[in-house]
């Protein structure tokens, strides 16, 4: 089994993200370890809740220099929700607090023209194919809980429509970073959990 290191910075529901890949095969461990953390074949970020306060968890348990260096190892590493956004360089949500700054996008509040935050299925839309996304439904339904979102930038691979596009799936090497939840997006977010298992997987095979 791969395995799959799921950051254990004491705040949200860590432990859902951790399921869901076990669901789809790893070896799953929601963890603040450094040691197993850099043996992992692959690392997760998620998040759910406030930027500022996510980030400060993350910089106390000392995770924040943990992330960064299972970046720039070349392992595959996945952010989730608020674990995107903490991956941006800095949120309108908490002012002066900057990101891990993995993208250089800013996180910004979604149109006031909607309602927020969007609690919806929406469906994906595919700028440039990744293997994250592949093999899923067309079209793709995904489940979203958020206020903020990623600014417009290359590193966009998919949006969704919601009083405009709205970033959805941020990729850089390595890293990828979904608004959604794949842990609650049904049978084509357990895809896309599979999906970056067996990336994974075929990195630690010639790491």
């Amino acid at each position: 089994m791969t395995l799959v290191a799921v950051l254990d910075y004491e705040i949200g529901n860590l432990r859902s993200a951790q399921k869901a890949l076990q669901h789809v095969g790893a070896d799953a461990r929601l963890t603040a370890d450094r040691a197993l953390i850099a043996e992992a074949a692959g690392v997760v970020l998620p998040g759910v809740g406030n930027f500022g306060r996510c980030m400060e968890a993350l910089e106390r348990t000392g995770l924040a220099e943990v992330a960064l260096d299972a970046v720039a190892s070349g392992r595959p590493f996945l952010g989730i929700c608020v674990g995107m956004q903490l991956l941006c360089a800095a949120s309108e949500e908490s002012p002066g607090r900057p990101g891990l700054g993995v993208f250089p996008n800013e996180v910004a509040w979604l149109p006031p023209t909607v309602k927020r935050p969007q609690m919806q299925w929406n469906v994906l839309d595919i700028a440039r194919p990744t293997p994250l996304l592949d093999g899923l439904d067309d079209p793709a339904w995904v489940y979203f809980v958020h206020s903020f979102a990623a600014a417009a930038s290359d590193a966009v691979v998919a949006t969704c429509d919601y009083g405009g596009p709205v970033t959805a799936v941020l990729e850089r090497g390595n890293v990828v970073a979904t608004q959604f939840h794949p842990e609650k997006s049904g049978h084509n977010g357990l895809r896309m959990l599979a999906n970056f298992v067996a990336a994974a997987a075929a990195h630690e095979a010639v790491r």
